[in-house]
């Protein structure tokens, strides 16, 4: 049953789960599965956290850039339903642009190794050996060694092949060169299985059919409703507070992130103190600006490829992809074959960013830098696709602000938190009984398929707490 406001919901349900992206979906419907009554509360108007859309003038916008490993296939079937799972797709065309090389890929470890070996004379055993290597790696991995450290082991003084490693992981979850090996091997190596994925008719179609399956699973689903307050009593939650609405529950799953359920939803009084300390060692993510670009009806575009990272920089650097004048971007194209149902041209442009850039703009000089991005965002295009800019009838620029907005983001995050937070996401129910977190921590568990696995393993967790009340 799906209602639009907080007015439609019961008293009492045995889980509540706080926030609609990927993580809290699934979680809240492998748990309807399992026989649990669950409440999905949703502060904005739409589901999908950053897995969502927008409209603006006919066009239909993904809110950020969508791309994921193989293994959404096996995921979506076995835990969502083979409709779902039929909608992935293939990215085929991969293009990367920069000073240092320009070449077309699949991403998958056949094309990719053929690329080391041939483009860039890497001796094939290196390859295996670095393949060898991240694809054995595990979350509870010594840590000490950095990303910069592995490749530098495998391919020493090669910036131009740790470019071509890093930038795509770098815009997929957020990570540096300086952070633990083991964060860039999992996902890298997840990636370089069958190459990139993405879902065929947008995020619009894909929340939509999660919307419908929720509901056939006998998931009530709240928009427009803000939760306020987790209680908690005696070390053991109790229910919400959505405005001043309470509703009790035996367990309560939140999907914002780790950072706000500790700090604000909870608060810090329901914790002991020993948990408290570790929450201290947790760092926020960075987060990402975006360029939406829409092509008038009766215009089209030509097809220069699927995802495109492109950079003016003459070296790759963690620091000037973070710059917020950073000349690195990439370009999602949204064709018709990627939206079928809707026959419209329409351009993502992503960059990361950091939300202290943002935070304490004037107005004035707020709307002067978000103009100034757009304006060097479309240089950057006219140059892939000439005279672009006569052919756009809508442009609209976001910000880390625009991020926390929306999300609620701690600092405005796209990423979650850095290794540190994975931790205290999987303990938090230790320190309060019936109180669980899902959602983008540790680097490991972000992005699509990282947030629907860990919402299985988090509901898998809510059982067994439940029924063993």
């Amino acid at each position: 049953m799906l209602h639009k406001s907080i007015n439609g919901a019961k008293d009492r349900y045995n889980v509540v789960v706080i926030g609609s992206g990927l993580g809290g979906l699934t979680t809240a419907n492998r748990l309807a599965r399992s026989g649990h009554s669950v409440l999905l509360l949703e502060h904005h108007h739409q589901l999908g956290g950053l897995a969502t859309w927008f409209k603006r003038r006919g066009h239909i916008f993904d809110v950020s850039l969508h791309g994921f490993p193989h293994g959404m296939v096996k995921t979506c079937r076995k835990y969502w339903n083979r409709k779902i799972m039929e909608s992935i797709v293939q990215l085929k065309n991969i293009v990367f642009d920069n000073p240092q090389f320009s070449l077309t890929t699949t991403f998958d470890r056949k094309d990719f190794s053929s690329i080391l070996i041939n483009k860039f004379k890497i001796p094939p055993a290196a390859i295996d050996d670095f393949f060898t290597t991240v694809a054995a790696m595990n979350f509870y991995d010594d840590r000490s060694m950095s990303t910069r450290e592995l490749f530098e082991t495998f391919f020493p003084g090669r910036d131009d092949v740790h470019r071509l490693l890093m930038e795509p992981i770098t815009y997929a979850n957020g990570s540096t060169l300086d952070d633990p090996a083991i964060t860039y091997g999992i996902v890298f190596s997840n990636f370089m299985n069958k190459g990139v994925f993405t879902f065929r008719g947008g995020t619009d179609r894909l929340i939509g059919m999660m919307a419908e399956e929720l509901g056939k699973n006998g998931v009530t689903i709240c928009k427009n409703s803000r939760v306020d307050r987790i209680v908690v009593e005696k070390g053991k939650v109790r229910g919400v507070y959505c405005g001043d609405r309470f509703i009790a529950a035996d367990a309560v799953v939140s999907n914002s992130g780790i950072l706000n359920t500790v700090n604000d939803l909870a608060g810090r009084d329901a914790f002991p103190q020993e948990f408290l300390d570790r929450v201290k060692t947790v760092r926020v993510n960075t987060s990402s600006c975006q360029v939406y670009i829409g092509i008038k009806k009766e215009e089209k575009i030509d097809d220069i490829g699927d995802l495109l990272f492109v950079s003016s920089a003459e070296k790759f650097s963690s620091d000037e992809l973070l710059d917020m004048h950073t000349a690195s971007r990439t370009f999602s194209l949204y064709y018709p074959k990627t939206r079928p149902q809707h026959n419209r041209y329409t351009v993502v442009a992503s960059m990361n960013g950091r939300y202290d850039d943002w935070e304490n703009l004037s107005a004035a000089v707020y709307e002067a830098e978000k103009e100034a991005m757009i304006q060097r965002t479309l240089v950057d295009l006219d140059r892939y696709l000439p005279g672009v800019r006569e052919k756009i009838d809508w442009l609209e620029a976001a910000t880390p602000k625009t991020i926390q907005r929306y999300t609620l983001h701690t600092r405005g995050t796209s990423f979650g938190t850095k290794f540190e937070g994975l931790d205290i996401s999987r303990s938090i129910f230790k320190a309060v009984q019936g109180l669980f977190h899902v959602g983008s921590v540790g680097i490991i568990m972000s992005g699509w398929l990282g947030a629907i696995n860990y919402g299985v393993i988090v509901a898998n967790d809510v059982d067994g707490y439940i029924r063993g009340m």
